[in-house]
Protein backbone atom coordinates (compact mmCIF):
# COMPACT_ATOMS: atom_id res chain seq x y z
CA UNK A 1 0.00 0.00 0.00
CA UNK A 2 1.21 3.51 -0.79
CA UNK A 3 1.67 6.27 1.65
CA UNK A 4 -1.41 8.39 2.42
CA UNK A 5 -1.49 11.69 0.58
CA UNK A 6 -1.71 15.04 2.35
CA UNK A 7 -5.32 15.36 1.16
CA UNK A 8 -6.20 11.96 2.66
CA UNK A 9 -4.51 12.89 5.94
CA UNK A 10 -6.46 16.16 6.01
CA UNK A 11 -9.72 14.27 5.38
CA UNK A 12 -8.95 12.03 8.36
CA UNK A 13 -8.31 15.02 10.61
CA UNK A 14 -11.43 16.99 9.61
CA UNK A 15 -14.73 15.19 10.29
CA UNK A 16 -17.38 15.43 7.62
CA UNK A 17 -15.07 14.77 4.68
CA UNK A 18 -15.21 17.12 1.70
CA UNK A 19 -18.32 18.97 2.92
CA UNK A 20 -16.80 19.40 6.37
CA UNK A 21 -13.70 20.97 4.85
CA UNK A 22 -15.74 23.25 2.61
CA UNK A 23 -17.79 24.44 5.57
CA UNK A 24 -14.55 25.29 7.38
CA UNK A 25 -13.66 27.53 4.43
CA UNK A 26 -17.12 29.12 4.69
CA UNK A 27 -16.54 29.77 8.38
CA UNK A 28 -13.07 31.21 7.77
CA UNK A 29 -14.22 33.57 4.98
CA UNK A 30 -17.28 34.63 6.97
CA UNK A 31 -15.12 35.55 9.97
CA UNK A 32 -12.70 37.55 7.86
CA UNK A 33 -15.64 39.76 6.90
CA UNK A 34 -16.81 39.91 10.51
CA UNK A 35 -13.30 40.99 11.55
CA UNK A 36 -13.31 43.76 8.94
CA UNK A 37 -16.69 45.09 10.06
CA UNK A 38 -16.41 44.42 13.80
CA UNK A 39 -13.27 46.52 14.03
CA UNK A 40 -14.78 49.49 12.19
CA UNK A 41 -18.57 49.46 12.72
CA UNK A 42 -18.60 52.25 15.31
CA UNK A 43 -16.16 54.33 13.27
CA UNK A 44 -18.27 53.90 10.12
CA UNK A 45 -21.48 55.00 11.82
CA UNK A 46 -19.66 57.95 13.39
CA UNK A 47 -17.66 59.34 10.46
CA UNK A 48 -19.38 57.97 7.35
CA UNK A 49 -23.02 57.92 8.49
CA UNK A 50 -22.68 60.95 10.81
CA UNK A 51 -24.57 59.43 13.76
CA UNK A 52 -24.17 60.67 17.32
CA UNK A 53 -22.99 58.41 20.14
CA UNK A 54 -26.56 58.09 21.46
CA UNK A 55 -27.89 57.20 18.01
CA UNK A 56 -25.21 54.55 17.54
CA UNK A 57 -26.15 53.08 20.92
CA UNK A 58 -29.83 52.91 19.92
CA UNK A 59 -28.95 51.41 16.54
CA UNK A 60 -26.77 48.65 17.97
CA UNK A 61 -29.08 47.88 20.91
CA UNK A 62 -32.33 47.68 18.92
CA UNK A 63 -30.88 45.74 15.98
CA UNK A 64 -29.21 43.35 18.43
CA UNK A 65 -32.51 42.79 20.26
CA UNK A 66 -34.34 42.08 16.99
CA UNK A 67 -31.57 39.68 16.00
CA UNK A 68 -32.50 37.48 18.96
CA UNK A 69 -35.30 36.06 16.79
CA UNK A 70 -32.76 34.81 14.23
CA UNK A 71 -31.71 31.50 15.87
CA UNK A 72 -35.19 30.03 16.57
CA UNK A 73 -36.50 31.20 13.19
CA UNK A 74 -33.52 29.69 11.34
CA UNK A 75 -33.72 26.43 13.31
CA UNK A 76 -37.46 26.10 12.70
CA UNK A 77 -37.03 26.58 8.94
CA UNK A 78 -34.14 24.10 8.86
CA UNK A 79 -36.50 21.31 10.01
CA UNK A 80 -38.88 22.09 7.14
CA UNK A 81 -36.74 22.96 4.11
CA UNK A 82 -33.39 21.90 2.70
CA UNK A 83 -30.52 23.26 4.77
CA UNK A 84 -28.01 24.12 2.05
CA UNK A 85 -30.28 26.48 0.02
CA UNK A 86 -31.48 28.05 3.27
CA UNK A 87 -27.92 28.77 4.40
CA UNK A 88 -27.05 30.23 0.98
CA UNK A 89 -30.12 32.47 1.13
CA UNK A 90 -29.22 33.74 4.60
CA UNK A 91 -25.66 34.51 3.49
CA UNK A 92 -26.97 36.52 0.52
CA UNK A 93 -29.39 38.39 2.81
CA UNK A 94 -26.43 39.33 5.01
CA UNK A 95 -24.51 40.53 1.95
CA UNK A 96 -27.48 42.63 0.81
CA UNK A 97 -27.90 44.14 4.28
CA UNK A 98 -24.21 45.08 4.52
CA UNK A 99 -24.30 46.66 1.07
CA UNK A 100 -27.52 48.55 1.86
CA UNK A 101 -25.86 50.29 4.81
CA UNK A 102 -23.83 52.23 2.24
CA UNK A 103 -26.95 53.74 0.65
CA UNK A 104 -28.30 55.89 3.49
CA UNK A 105 -27.47 57.95 6.57
CA UNK A 106 -31.06 58.05 7.86
CA UNK A 107 -31.26 56.48 11.31
CA UNK A 108 -34.60 54.80 10.69
CA UNK A 109 -33.43 53.15 7.47
CA UNK A 110 -30.11 52.18 9.04
CA UNK A 111 -32.04 50.62 11.93
CA UNK A 112 -34.19 48.55 9.56
CA UNK A 113 -31.20 47.42 7.51
CA UNK A 114 -29.06 46.62 10.57
CA UNK A 115 -31.94 44.60 12.06
CA UNK A 116 -32.19 42.47 8.91
CA UNK A 117 -28.42 41.96 9.04
CA UNK A 118 -28.58 41.03 12.71
CA UNK A 119 -31.31 38.45 12.02
CA UNK A 120 -29.13 37.00 9.27
CA UNK A 121 -25.99 36.93 11.44
CA UNK A 122 -27.68 35.07 14.31
CA UNK A 123 -29.58 32.75 11.97
CA UNK A 124 -26.45 31.88 9.98
CA UNK A 125 -24.61 30.91 13.17
CA UNK A 126 -27.27 28.31 14.06
CA UNK A 127 -27.57 27.00 10.49
CA UNK A 128 -23.80 26.56 10.20
CA UNK A 129 -23.77 24.68 13.51
CA UNK A 130 -26.64 22.49 12.34
CA UNK A 131 -24.88 21.70 9.05
CA UNK A 132 -21.69 20.78 10.90
CA UNK A 133 -23.65 18.61 13.34
CA UNK A 134 -25.26 16.69 10.49
CA UNK A 135 -22.13 16.10 8.38
CA UNK A 136 -19.74 15.39 11.27
CA UNK A 137 -22.04 12.95 13.08
CA UNK A 138 -20.45 11.43 16.22
CA UNK A 139 -17.30 13.51 15.67
CA UNK A 140 -19.23 16.78 15.95
CA UNK A 141 -17.28 17.99 19.00
CA UNK A 142 -13.93 17.63 17.27
CA UNK A 143 -15.36 19.41 14.24
CA UNK A 144 -16.62 22.23 16.48
CA UNK A 145 -13.13 22.66 17.92
CA UNK A 146 -11.56 22.86 14.47
CA UNK A 147 -14.31 25.25 13.38
CA UNK A 148 -13.69 27.58 16.33
CA UNK A 149 -10.01 27.61 15.46
CA UNK A 150 -10.88 28.64 11.89
CA UNK A 151 -13.22 31.32 13.29
CA UNK A 152 -10.51 32.86 15.44
CA UNK A 153 -7.91 32.81 12.68
CA UNK A 154 -10.41 34.39 10.26
CA UNK A 155 -11.37 37.06 12.78
CA UNK A 156 -7.71 37.87 13.41
CA UNK A 157 -7.00 38.15 9.67
CA UNK A 158 -9.97 40.48 9.21
CA UNK A 159 -9.03 42.58 12.22
CA UNK A 160 -5.42 42.94 11.09
CA UNK A 161 -6.55 43.89 7.59
CA UNK A 162 -8.89 46.50 9.04
CA UNK A 163 -6.12 47.90 11.25
CA UNK A 164 -3.81 48.20 8.25
CA UNK A 165 -6.52 49.87 6.12
CA UNK A 166 -7.45 52.32 8.87
CA UNK A 167 -3.95 53.76 8.80
CA UNK A 168 -5.25 55.75 5.80
CA UNK A 169 -7.77 57.43 8.08
CA UNK A 170 -10.29 58.42 5.36
CA UNK A 171 -14.05 57.93 5.18
CA UNK A 172 -13.59 56.05 1.90
CA UNK A 173 -11.66 53.35 3.77
CA UNK A 174 -14.65 52.68 6.06
CA UNK A 175 -16.88 52.19 3.01
CA UNK A 176 -14.43 49.78 1.38
CA UNK A 177 -14.20 47.74 4.58
CA UNK A 178 -17.99 47.45 4.63
CA UNK A 179 -17.90 46.34 0.99
CA UNK A 180 -15.31 43.74 1.99
CA UNK A 181 -17.70 42.48 4.67
CA UNK A 182 -20.50 42.12 2.08
CA UNK A 183 -18.20 40.32 -0.36
CA UNK A 184 -17.21 37.83 2.35
CA UNK A 185 -20.86 36.77 2.64
CA UNK A 186 -21.13 36.38 -1.13
CA UNK A 187 -17.99 34.23 -1.11
CA UNK A 188 -19.41 32.16 1.78
CA UNK A 189 -22.61 31.58 -0.24
CA UNK A 190 -20.58 30.46 -3.28
CA UNK A 191 -18.55 27.98 -1.22
CA UNK A 192 -21.76 26.67 0.38
CA UNK A 193 -23.13 26.13 -3.14
CA UNK A 194 -20.44 23.48 -3.62
CA UNK A 195 -21.51 21.55 -0.50
CA UNK A 196 -23.92 18.62 -0.53
CA UNK A 197 -27.22 18.61 1.34
CA UNK A 198 -26.64 16.87 4.71
CA UNK A 199 -29.05 14.17 5.96
CA UNK A 200 -31.93 15.46 8.07
CA UNK A 201 -33.75 13.21 10.54
CA UNK A 202 -36.62 15.68 10.83
CA UNK A 203 -37.29 15.78 7.07
CA UNK A 204 -36.93 11.97 6.78
CA UNK A 205 -39.43 11.54 9.61
CA UNK A 206 -41.89 13.93 8.01
CA UNK A 207 -41.60 12.12 4.68
CA UNK A 208 -42.05 8.71 6.29
CA UNK A 209 -45.08 9.94 8.21
CA UNK A 210 -46.75 11.16 5.01
CA UNK A 211 -45.95 7.94 3.13
CA UNK A 212 -46.93 5.50 5.86
CA UNK A 213 -50.15 7.23 6.96
CA UNK A 214 -53.06 4.72 6.44
CA UNK A 215 -55.68 5.64 3.87
CA UNK A 216 -58.50 4.35 6.07
CA UNK A 217 -58.79 2.72 9.49
CA UNK A 218 -59.09 -1.05 9.62
CA UNK A 219 -60.59 -3.26 12.28
CA UNK A 220 -58.21 -4.74 14.80
CA UNK A 221 -57.71 -8.50 14.95
CA UNK A 222 -57.56 -9.91 18.49
CA UNK A 223 -55.23 -12.68 17.27
CA UNK A 224 -52.81 -10.21 15.74
CA UNK A 225 -49.74 -9.32 17.88
CA UNK A 226 -49.40 -5.81 19.22
CA UNK A 227 -47.21 -3.36 17.32
CA UNK A 228 -43.59 -3.11 18.37
CA UNK A 229 -43.67 0.64 17.98
CA UNK A 230 -42.49 2.60 21.04
CA UNK A 231 -45.37 5.06 20.80
CA UNK A 232 -48.83 4.62 19.27
CA UNK A 233 -49.56 6.85 16.32
CA UNK A 234 -52.03 9.68 16.93
CA UNK A 235 -55.61 9.11 15.87
CA UNK A 236 -55.21 11.46 12.92
CA UNK A 237 -52.38 9.36 11.45
CA UNK A 238 -49.93 12.26 11.73
CA UNK A 239 -46.89 12.47 13.97
CA UNK A 240 -46.19 15.57 16.00
CA UNK A 241 -42.60 16.75 16.15
CA UNK A 242 -41.23 17.52 19.63
CA UNK A 243 -41.64 21.19 20.54
CA UNK A 244 -38.68 22.83 22.33
CA UNK A 245 -40.96 25.56 23.69
CA UNK A 246 -42.82 22.87 25.67
CA UNK A 247 -39.67 21.10 26.82
CA UNK A 248 -39.14 22.65 30.24
CA UNK A 249 -35.80 20.97 30.81
CA UNK A 250 -34.38 22.19 27.51
CA UNK A 251 -35.66 25.71 28.19
CA UNK A 252 -34.04 25.64 31.65
CA UNK A 253 -30.81 24.35 30.09
CA UNK A 254 -30.90 27.18 27.51
CA UNK A 255 -31.47 29.75 30.27
CA UNK A 256 -28.39 28.46 32.12
CA UNK A 257 -26.44 28.66 28.86
CA UNK A 258 -27.27 32.36 28.50
CA UNK A 259 -25.45 32.92 31.80
CA UNK A 260 -22.44 30.72 30.99
CA UNK A 261 -21.87 32.60 27.71
CA UNK A 262 -20.96 35.68 29.80
CA UNK A 263 -17.27 35.04 29.10
CA UNK A 264 -17.94 36.82 25.79
CA UNK A 265 -19.02 40.03 27.53
CA UNK A 266 -16.14 39.74 29.99
CA UNK A 267 -13.68 39.99 27.09
CA UNK A 268 -15.62 42.51 25.02
CA UNK A 269 -16.59 44.88 27.83
CA UNK A 270 -15.59 43.86 31.33
CA UNK A 271 -11.88 43.16 31.15
CA UNK A 272 -10.95 46.26 29.07
CA UNK A 273 -13.05 48.63 31.19
CA UNK A 274 -11.83 47.15 34.47
CA UNK A 275 -8.18 47.28 33.40
CA UNK A 276 -8.25 50.99 32.48
CA UNK A 277 -10.56 52.25 35.24
CA UNK A 278 -9.79 50.15 38.32
CA UNK A 279 -6.20 48.92 38.01
CA UNK A 280 -2.77 50.54 37.74
CA UNK A 281 -1.68 48.45 34.76
CA UNK A 282 -0.55 50.24 31.57
CA UNK A 283 -3.35 50.68 29.03
CA UNK A 284 -1.19 49.03 26.36
CA UNK A 285 -1.80 45.70 28.08
CA UNK A 286 -5.52 45.65 27.14
CA UNK A 287 -5.15 44.75 23.44
CA UNK A 288 -2.47 42.21 24.37
CA UNK A 289 -4.97 40.43 26.63
CA UNK A 290 -7.35 40.10 23.67
CA UNK A 291 -4.50 38.78 21.53
CA UNK A 292 -3.71 36.27 24.30
CA UNK A 293 -7.33 35.07 24.20
CA UNK A 294 -7.19 34.61 20.44
CA UNK A 295 -3.84 32.79 20.46
CA UNK A 296 -4.89 30.39 23.25
CA UNK A 297 -8.11 29.47 21.41
CA UNK A 298 -6.23 28.82 18.17
CA UNK A 299 -3.64 26.64 19.95
CA UNK A 300 -5.79 24.70 22.39
CA UNK A 301 -9.42 24.55 21.22
CA UNK A 302 -8.87 21.30 19.29
CA UNK A 303 -7.13 19.51 22.23
CA UNK A 304 -9.96 20.72 24.47
CA UNK A 305 -12.42 18.74 22.32
CA UNK A 306 -11.68 15.73 24.53
CA UNK A 307 -13.68 17.40 27.33
CA UNK A 308 -16.86 16.98 25.28
CA UNK A 309 -16.09 13.70 23.49
CA UNK A 310 -19.21 12.07 24.98
CA UNK A 311 -22.29 13.41 26.78
CA UNK A 312 -21.02 11.96 30.07
CA UNK A 313 -17.59 13.58 29.62
CA UNK A 314 -19.23 16.90 28.78
CA UNK A 315 -21.35 16.75 31.93
CA UNK A 316 -18.30 15.88 34.08
CA UNK A 317 -16.33 18.77 32.52
CA UNK A 318 -18.74 21.25 34.09
CA UNK A 319 -16.67 20.99 37.29
CA UNK A 320 -13.40 22.29 35.79
CA UNK A 321 -15.49 24.93 33.98
CA UNK A 322 -16.79 26.10 37.37
CA UNK A 323 -13.20 26.22 38.66
CA UNK A 324 -12.07 28.35 35.71
CA UNK A 325 -14.85 30.87 36.36
CA UNK A 326 -13.92 31.07 40.05
CA UNK A 327 -10.23 31.65 39.27
CA UNK A 328 -11.06 34.31 36.67
CA UNK A 329 -13.36 36.24 39.02
CA UNK A 330 -10.87 36.05 41.90
CA UNK A 331 -7.98 37.23 39.70
CA UNK A 332 -9.93 40.28 38.51
CA UNK A 333 -10.88 41.09 42.10
CA UNK A 334 -7.21 40.89 43.17
CA UNK A 335 -5.96 43.06 40.28
CA UNK A 336 -6.72 46.29 42.16
CA UNK A 337 -4.24 45.43 44.92
CA UNK A 338 -0.52 46.20 44.71
CA UNK A 339 1.90 47.54 42.14
CA UNK A 340 1.33 47.76 38.35
CA UNK A 341 3.29 44.55 37.78
CA UNK A 342 0.98 42.66 40.13
CA UNK A 343 -2.07 44.11 38.36
CA UNK A 344 -0.63 42.98 35.03
CA UNK A 345 0.04 39.45 36.31
CA UNK A 346 -3.46 39.06 37.76
CA UNK A 347 -5.07 40.44 34.60
CA UNK A 348 -3.12 37.94 32.49
CA UNK A 349 -4.23 35.19 34.89
CA UNK A 350 -7.84 36.36 34.62
CA UNK A 351 -7.68 36.48 30.81
CA UNK A 352 -6.19 32.97 30.74
CA UNK A 353 -8.81 31.59 33.14
CA UNK A 354 -11.73 33.08 31.21
CA UNK A 355 -10.22 31.80 27.94
CA UNK A 356 -10.02 28.30 29.43
CA UNK A 357 -13.65 28.74 30.49
CA UNK A 358 -14.55 29.88 26.96
CA UNK A 359 -12.92 26.81 25.36
CA UNK A 360 -14.40 24.38 27.89
CA UNK A 361 -17.88 25.83 27.61
CA UNK A 362 -17.79 25.90 23.80
CA UNK A 363 -17.01 22.17 23.79
CA UNK A 364 -19.51 21.23 26.50
CA UNK A 365 -22.26 23.42 25.07
CA UNK A 366 -21.96 22.01 21.55
CA UNK A 367 -22.24 18.39 22.73
CA UNK A 368 -25.04 18.85 25.27
CA UNK A 369 -27.16 21.12 23.06
CA UNK A 370 -27.13 18.46 20.34
CA UNK A 371 -27.57 15.35 22.50
CA UNK A 372 -30.53 16.89 24.37
CA UNK A 373 -32.28 17.71 21.08
CA UNK A 374 -34.50 14.99 19.55
CA UNK A 375 -33.20 14.19 16.03
CA UNK A 376 -36.66 14.76 14.53
CA UNK A 377 -36.67 18.39 15.72
CA UNK A 378 -32.96 19.11 15.87
CA UNK A 379 -33.19 22.39 13.97
CA UNK A 380 -35.94 23.79 16.20
CA UNK A 381 -34.11 22.77 19.37
CA UNK A 382 -30.73 24.16 18.29
CA UNK A 383 -32.53 27.33 17.20
CA UNK A 384 -33.87 27.75 20.73
CA UNK A 385 -30.41 27.03 22.12
CA UNK A 386 -29.07 29.77 19.88
CA UNK A 387 -31.17 32.22 21.88
CA UNK A 388 -28.72 31.81 24.77
CA UNK A 389 -25.86 33.50 22.98
CA UNK A 390 -28.14 36.08 21.36
CA UNK A 391 -29.66 37.08 24.72
CA UNK A 392 -26.20 37.21 26.32
CA UNK A 393 -24.96 39.65 23.71
CA UNK A 394 -27.80 42.01 24.61
CA UNK A 395 -27.93 41.55 28.39
CA UNK A 396 -24.32 40.48 29.07
CA UNK A 397 -22.78 43.98 28.95
CA UNK A 398 -25.26 45.11 31.62
CA UNK A 399 -24.31 42.22 33.91
CA UNK A 400 -20.59 42.83 33.45
CA UNK A 401 -20.82 46.60 34.00
CA UNK A 402 -22.83 45.88 37.16
CA UNK A 403 -19.94 43.71 38.38
CA UNK A 404 -17.51 46.54 37.61
CA UNK A 405 -19.68 49.02 39.52
CA UNK A 406 -19.69 46.71 42.55
CA UNK A 407 -15.88 46.61 42.62
CA UNK A 408 -13.77 43.56 43.55
CA UNK A 409 -16.71 41.94 45.34
CA UNK A 410 -18.67 42.22 42.11
CA UNK A 411 -16.12 40.08 40.27
CA UNK A 412 -16.00 37.57 43.11
CA UNK A 413 -19.78 37.38 42.99
CA UNK A 414 -19.81 36.97 39.22
CA UNK A 415 -17.25 34.16 39.32
CA UNK A 416 -19.11 32.38 42.13
CA UNK A 417 -22.43 32.85 40.35
CA UNK A 418 -21.13 31.35 37.11
CA UNK A 419 -19.67 28.41 39.04
CA UNK A 420 -23.05 27.87 40.72
CA UNK A 421 -24.79 27.84 37.34
CA UNK A 422 -22.37 25.10 36.26
CA UNK A 423 -23.67 23.05 39.21
CA UNK A 424 -27.28 23.77 38.26
CA UNK A 425 -26.64 22.72 34.67
CA UNK A 426 -24.94 19.52 35.81
CA UNK A 427 -28.11 18.69 37.75
CA UNK A 428 -30.30 19.43 34.72
CA UNK A 429 -28.26 17.04 32.57
CA UNK A 430 -28.32 14.03 34.87
CA UNK A 431 -26.80 10.59 34.42
CA UNK A 432 -29.09 7.55 34.30
CA UNK A 433 -26.48 5.63 36.28
CA UNK A 434 -24.96 3.82 33.30
CA UNK A 435 -22.82 6.71 32.12
CA UNK A 436 -25.41 8.03 29.68
CA UNK A 437 -27.56 11.11 29.99
CA UNK A 438 -31.24 10.84 30.76
CA UNK A 439 -32.32 11.82 27.27
CA UNK A 440 -35.44 10.34 25.73
CA UNK A 441 -34.32 8.40 22.64
CA UNK A 442 -36.03 9.25 19.36
CA UNK A 443 -35.80 6.76 16.51
CA UNK A 444 -36.36 7.71 12.89
CA UNK A 445 -37.57 5.00 10.55
CA UNK A 446 -35.91 4.85 7.15
CA UNK A 447 -38.41 3.78 4.46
Amino acid sequence: MGKPTRRTALSDRVPGGRDGRRMLIVTFVDRIGSGLWGATATLYFTFAAGLSTAEIGVLLAVSGAIGIAGPPLGGLLADRVRLRPLLITVQLVRAAASSALLTTTDLRLLLAIASVGSLGDRGAAVLTKLYATRVAGPERVRYQAISRTAMNVGWAVGGLAAAAALSGGTVTVYRWLLIGDALSFVAAALFTLGCAEPPSASRIAAKCASVSAPAEPRESNPAEPASASAEPAPASGKTTAPNPWRDRRYLAYTASEAVLFLDDSVFRVGLPLWAVTATSTPHQLVPLLLVLNNVLVVLFQVPFARFGATPHTARTSLWPLAGAFLVGGAALAASTVGAPWFAAVTLVLAATAFTVAEMLHATISWELSVVLAPPTAQGAYLGVHGLAQAVQRSAGPLAVTAAIAAGPLGWLGLGAGLAAICGVQRHLVRDRGDGALSVVPVTVSEH
